[in-house]
């Protein structure tokens, strides 16, 4: 992945990601698409990762396709709650409501 993953790529990903509304939420998918690596999500998970190394970005505003947030991190349903985002019974976001139509 190192050849891969160079510094252009992830401000690429991360400009996607600075687009996301408050109120709203795209998948790790979605983002791949919106750069032209469909098959690509597990990449743009990996750049999120490290987001923080790069600045502040709008990370928790990212799901995965079902609305499921990231294991381990319990403070992003709170962002997302803050911003107005519900969650369906099941504790994924409801993404038919809240999914960005970019």
């Amino acid at each position: 992945m190192g050849k891969i993953l160079d510094e252009d790529l992830i401000y690429e990903i991360l400009s996607v990601v600075e687009e996301i509304p408050a109120g709203k939420v795209a998948s790790y998918g979605q983002i791949a698409r919106l750069i032209g690596w469909d098959k690509n999500s597990r990449l743009v998970g990996k750049v999120l990762s490290m987001a923080e190394f790069y600045g502040k970005y709008p990370c928790h505003r990212v799901v995965n396709h079902a609305g499921r947030t990231a294991p381990g991190w319990r403070e992003q349903r709170e962002l997302l709650e803050d911003e107005g985002v519900e969650f369906k019974a099941n504790g994924c976001v409801d993404m038919k409501r809240h999914q960005w139509e970019e």
